[in-house]
């Protein structure tokens, strides 16, 4: 599906946002209360967003460009404070000075462009500056250094400039630095949308992995490519929440950019054929074809 062809539909044509998920008993990672930010032109970019982000969940944010949801990724560890309202993390109050370090050791945020975060000159180096300036020990420096590149797949290229890195490779270095800091939340902030096939399933499997070792993660998209590795989907249009579900209702409302094999197996679904469009991989389209043509024998 080109980018091009995404479509979100008019504020009025969407969902009205239920009221966030219930908790299930889980604790609260990140809350916003009548969270808003306006530019000092007064253009508004959040307006009154009130939504709960369970710990342990994978949450998609979802939005066309100008939806308002990098500014609330630049939130969610006080990179910008809230114009109103405010926005905690664990409790804390992302407006308070004193709050701040213990925020950002709490959220990560890996962005866009890898290039531009880079500051060693090996990726080693790179994956250490964050704990280093945090003051951890040295040893235990060098202890999540190992275990981040491990994590990432990137201990053969330990040695090499980042600069030098492939895209894949450069998010996935990125990634590193953020888990060598061990913070609670980790927030993917329009991560794929450089990448390739391949690179961007290499990233996805890094954020399902960290969602299986009990992170937060957040992923930051214009369009979702594996909305089903997601717990929930929290849709943004101009500024505003317009959908605030699980998966399979955003899948199944006919209303949000899919990705393509779920697209697919929905046109199958929408003429009619007996196949489900709960798809993540090209190996289970095929399973669900199969089994469809074998229906027909």
């Amino acid at each position: 599906m080109a980018e091009s062809e995404l479509k979100f539909e008019s504020e009025s044509e969407l969902e009205t946002a239920p009221e966030s998920l219930p908790a299930s008993g889980k604790e609260i990672a990140i809350e916003a209360i009548d969270l808003s930010f306006k530019y000092p032109d007064g253009t508004v970019v959040l307006d009154r967003i009130n939504l709960k982000i369970y710990k342990g969940d994978f949450t998609i944010i979802a939005g066309l460009n100008g939806s308002g949801k990098s500014t609330f990724a630049l939130h969610l560890n006080g990179l910008l404070k809230p114009t109103s309202g405010k926005l905690l993390v664990d409790g804390l109050d992302t407006r308070k000075r004193r709050n701040s370090a213990a925020v950002h050791k709490k959220v990560g945020i890996v962005f866009q462009n890898p290039y531009t975060q880079f500051v060693g000159n090996s990726v080693e180096e790179d994956v250490a500056f964050g704990p280093e300036n945090m003051g951890v020990a040295r040893d235990e420096i060098k202890k999540r250094v190992s275990d981040a590149l491990s994590a990432v797949h990137l201990m053969n290229l330990s040695a090499q400039d980042p600069s030098s890195l492939s895209g894949g490779e450069a998010q996935a270095a990125a990634i590193a630095g953020i888990l060598a800091m061990e913070t609670d939340c980790v927030v993917f902030d329009e991560i794929t949308s450089m990448l390739d096939h391949k690179a961007t399933e290499r990233v996805l499997n890094i954020m399902e992995e960290l969602k299986n070792q009990k992170k937060t993660v957040i992923y930051i998209s214009h369009e979702p490519k594996d909305v089903l590795k997601a717990d929930r989907i929290i849709v943004l249009d101009q500024g505003k929440v317009t959908f605030d579900g699980k998966t399979d209702e955003y899948v199944r409302s006919d209303k949000y950019p899919l990705p393509d094999l779920i697209g697919l197996m929905k046109l199958l679904k929408d003429d009619g054929y007996d196949v489900s469009e709960l798809v993540s991989s090209p190996e289970e389209v095929a399973e669900e074809i199969k089994k469809l043509l074998e229906s027909k024998k």
